[in-house]
């Protein structure tokens, strides 16, 4: 009578096998909530992060960012500034002489004499094509604040940059070079020492206008 029962039990144990080979691996229900966090974290590692969270590799630097002497001497201002005056003297252009009271290398400005008021802008021409080499003039400007005259000659290393404003009976002017010479790694200038004021002397000289000093005053 005990072959029954373990026949019976034979025959349901050979079967249990059979039954769960064919079941789908199932995940447990309890572990789903874990597995939906790390299939989270692992999107958010895969995905490509924001645009405004990686610095483009060709971003420029804004067009005024001006780092060095050497890139500020590529972008010498000339003209008259915003005041219709005479510049100061760039700190980056050695040798430089300016009337412009801000300028660290101040000269005073010339007195025209009164028989010289009439045509003082043509005398000025004619003083700089008498001293000074290859000369180049640009269109004289009226402007509210006087006329304007602009030459470019040669100087000891290139070439210079003369420019004058002629008011009633003064005028202010401003000496420089047209290109500065930099000696590596480009913050050192190689000045042209008193070559401006020299080119100044020689053309007011061809003039004889006043041309006071700090020695005159003393």
């Amino acid at each position: 009578m005990s072959l029954l029962p373990l026949a019976s039990s034979q025959t349901h144990t050979n079967t249990i096998p059979k039954l769960i080979s064919h079941k789908p691996n199932l995940i447990p229900t309890k572990f789903l909530p874990n597995l939906f966090s790390l299939a989270a974290i692992a999107v958010t590692l895969t995905s490509p992060l924001p645009s405004h969270a990686i610095p483009s590799l060709n971003t420029q630097p804004p067009p005024t960012s001006l780092t060095t002497p050497f890139s500020q001497s590529k972008n010498l201002q000339l003209g008259l500034d915003q005041n219709g005056k005479i510049r100061p003297c760039p700190s980056i252009n050695p040798g430089c002489v300016s009337t412009n009271p801000k300028s660290s290398s101040f000269n005073f400005p010339w007195t025209i004499p009164e028989n010289s008021l009439d045509n003082a802008i043509q005398k000025l021409r004619e003083a700089i094509l008498e001293t000074q080499k290859n000369v180049k003039f640009q269109p004289v400007e009226d402007t509210p604040d006087g006329k304007y005259l602009q030459a470019e000659v040669d100087g000891k290393f290139d070439r210079d940059i003369l420019e004058f404003l002629v008011k009633g009976d003064v005028v202010a002017y401003r000496c420089m070079a047209a290109k500065v010479t930099y000696v590596y790694p480009f913050t050192t200038a190689f000045g042209d020492s008193k070559g401006q004021e020299e080119k100044l002397k020689q053309i007011n000289d061809q003039l004889g206008w006043f041309a006071p000093s700090f020695d005159s005053m003393e």
